[in-house]
């Protein structure tokens, strides 16, 4: 089997696991290459899924293998250390008394992997300043670069990453998170990618599984994940969706720049990136307002034209959340959604084919 034919082959995983008061029953074909994102609250299985995936938590009867090779269908088990695989955990563990380079020679060793592997993580990571540094002279965001290149110097088929931001600060993770689009941008080398934080999931994530006690409540491409409305995964202050563009034109004189995606374009602070380059834009639902009529002499500057598709109940009996269509068949489409009380809802008379006025308030431009 070629590494092309390879990639395009699913990772499967049917697990079935009780504990008591919590039993994760999962059934998933999941992408073999991009980010897929294991999505949920605190306690949904995310961590034990994956776990499971690795081989460091045995669920008997369970199935999981990796583009056609079986890692596990039963009885048959294949342990951690034979999994082609490199685990990110929350914390990075280096060894104190070893510098960063001795804390990276001692994994190449481990894994045999040649110099050439290392140095390309190092590169990646941008850690090569770091080498010769003990991990107390790191900061928290350091230590992470320094654990994922770790974990790539082992020649990993699959990366799986548990919530590696989540021990760090706001600064920390800004810090980081260029480093993993390099990674998901540059290497042919699927993640999978644990965290409850929509934030990251949106800049990061290309497939989106959603858990909640255990079980998937929804589970496809992240665009498509984010617009469903059947209960979807962020309902409330955290709707949103997010939209695959690129920056078109930058307007210095005000510092702003647009970027086009199929169904429109929308204007947000200039982050300075070049023009032509492909980015993304996370657009929350409460930041999104509809009009029947054109508005006029407005401060929103981001206007879009739209039919209503579809509308659904909020977690607040007060609320709405509303998925309106943007553009055309010529130019492209694309789904917005738009937060607001179901009393304004029934003013302008919504319903699936109204035409509306998209006003778009706020848009953060995520920079993969």
């Amino acid at each position: 089997m070629t590494p092309q034919q390879q990639a395009v082959l699913p990772i499967e995983v049917r697990v079935h696991l009780p504990w008591p008061g919590f039993t994760l029953d999962v059934d998933l074909r999941l992408p073999g290459r991009g980010v897929t994102a294991l999505f949920g609250h605190s306690g949904s299985g995310k961590t034990t899924l994956l776990r499971c995936i690795a081989g460091l938590e045995r669920a008997p009867g369970a199935r999981v293998s990796f583009h056609g090779e079986l890692w596990q269908d039963g009885r048959q088990w294949l342990p951690t250390h034979r999994r082609p695989l490199g685990y990110v955990f929350q914390e990075a563990s280096l060894f104190p008394h070893l510098t960063v380079a001795g804390n990276l020679r001692f994994g190449l060793k481990r894994a045999g992997a040649d110099a050439a592997v290392l140095d390309q993580a190092v590169e990646l990571l941008g850690i090569a300043a770091l080498l010769d540094r003990r991990p107390d002279r790191l900061s928290g965001g350091e230590r992470q670069r320094v654990g994922i290149a770790r974990a790539l110097a082992l020649r990993p088929r699959v990366l799986l990453m548990d919530e590696p931001l989540a021990a760090l600060d706001s600064a920390r993770k800004r810090e980081i998170l260029p480093y993993l689009e390099r990674l998901r941008d540059e290497l042919d080398l699927p993640i999978l990618y644990v965290s409850h934080a929509s934030d990251e999931v949106a800049r990061l994530a290309d497939h989106l599984v959603v858990l909640e006690r255990g079980r998937v409540q929804a589970e496809g491409p992240l665009a498509q994940v984010l617009t469903r409305l059947d209960g979807g995964p962020l309902l409330g202050d955290d709707a949103a969706v997010v939209l695959s563009g690129h920056l078109a034109e930058r307007d210095e004189n005000w510092h702003l720049a647009r970027v086009t995606f199929p169904g429109g374009q929308l204007w947000t602070r200039d982050p300075g990136l070049p023009v032509g380059r492909p980015v993304r834009v996370r657009v929350l639902a409460r930041d999104v307002s509809l009009a029947r009529q054109a508005p006029w002499s407005s401060s929103i500057q981001n206007v879009l034209t739209g039919q209503v598709d579809a509308l659904a109940a909020d977690q607040h009996p007060a609320v709405a959340l509303v998925r309106v269509n943007v553009g055309d068949a010529a130019g492209g489409q694309a789904q917005l959604l738009a937060r607001l009380t179901r009393r304004a809802a029934a003013s302008l008379a919504l319903e699936p084919g109204t035409p509306v006025w998209v006003q778009v308030k706020s848009v953060a431009l995520l920079e993969g």
